[in-house]
């Protein structure tokens, strides 16, 4: 029987298995795999980690289709560059997921709040919205609504702008996804990851900004993607000092991922200080522990998954 998801998979690595899977089907199945698009895809608004100032706080969207989620907000009103440099609307993130309360991921969605419900106010929004976190960052986001909002804006809060606070080990369906959030045990705020269904199967795990905890495993183990952080390589590790920061290397990020048996590996939330050399030294290093895919995007870059 074809195995048609053996079949996209080879084609999207551009591999050698390609040429010999395809000779053993039928045209048909060739044309159909020289034509297959992937509708699911990340775009990096942001890599970097809350210092930064040469690129953008760490936050993404994925999209299927014209649907997308919105992971973090970065630390300003710089999410909305973002977004317009990478070609999305802002006025399209109808879903926003906030890991947790630090400022470099959480003072973005207070411009979101701000645009949607100054919009909304002006009748230039149509439908619903909804932001996403575990009950602390809900109750601080209606607290900054209440005290910054406009009372005609903030009026909407709950009515059309909607804050869904969600519990560890919930699961939501979201833009027709099944998403498992949970508690990634964090020793510095409360901050919650989440595991995505994307298709026949397939899953994503995102691990937010600190390193891999062991009572996340059955919500990261076999998972087709995992997004980790990676503060700096081993070899800087000196420089940098991430395990005084609660945070990873590369080759740390390459290690769980090998243990966990993900296929891709998305690392974010670095450094900036070696970013003429981040891609390659990174992956390298990363792939000193790990035989699967690695991707260290810039800021702007899309991955298909």
């Amino acid at each position: 029987m074809l195995n048609v998801d053996l079949l996209k998979s080879c084609f999207l690595r551009k591999n050698k298995t390609f040429t010999k899977f395809a000779e053993q089907n039928n045209t048909l199945y060739k044309l159909s795999c020289y034509n297959y698009t992937p509708t699911m895809k990340i775009t990096m608004l942001g890599t970097g980690n809350a210092l930064v100032s040469e690129i953008f706080n760490t936050c993404f969207v994925i999209s299927d289709g014209d649907k997308h989620l919105l992971v973090d907000c970065g630390g300003g009103n710089g999410i909305l560059t973002q977004l317009r440099r990478a070609n999305l609307d802002w006025k399209d993130m109808r879903h926003i997921f906030i890991t947790h309360k630090h400022i470099d991921h959480l003072l973005g969605a207070i411009w979101m709040m701000r645009m949607i419900t100054q919009f909304m106010a002006a009748g230039k929004y149509d439908g619903e919205a909804y932001i996403y976190s575990h009950q602390e960052v809900v109750e601080i986001l209606k607290s900054q609504a209440e005290t910054l909002l406009q009372a005609k804006q903030a009026a909407f809060i709950g009515k059309r702008l909607h804050l869904v606070s969600v519990n560890d080990g919930e699961t939501r369906n979201i833009m027709g996804h099944d998403i498992t959030f949970f508690d990634i045990h964090s020793t510095k705020a409360l901050q919650y990851g989440f595991r995505m269904n994307i298709d026949n199967g397939r899953t994503l795990a995102c691990l937010g900004d600190e390193p891999y905890n062991e009572a996340c495993r059955k919500y990261v183990e076999n998972a087709d993607w995992l997004m980790h952080e990676a503060f700096c390589l081993n070899d800087d590790a000196d420089i940098f000092k991430p395990y005084e920061k609660h945070h990873s290397t590369a080759l740390d990020a390459g290690r769980d991922a090998e243990e966990l048996c993900v296929k891709n590996l998305v690392l974010y939330h670095t450094e900036e200080k070696t970013l003429a050399t981040r891609k390659q030294r990174y992956t390298k290093e990363a792939q000193k522990a790990f035989h699967g895919n690695v991707f260290v995007p810039d800021d702007l870059d899309v991955i298909d998954l």
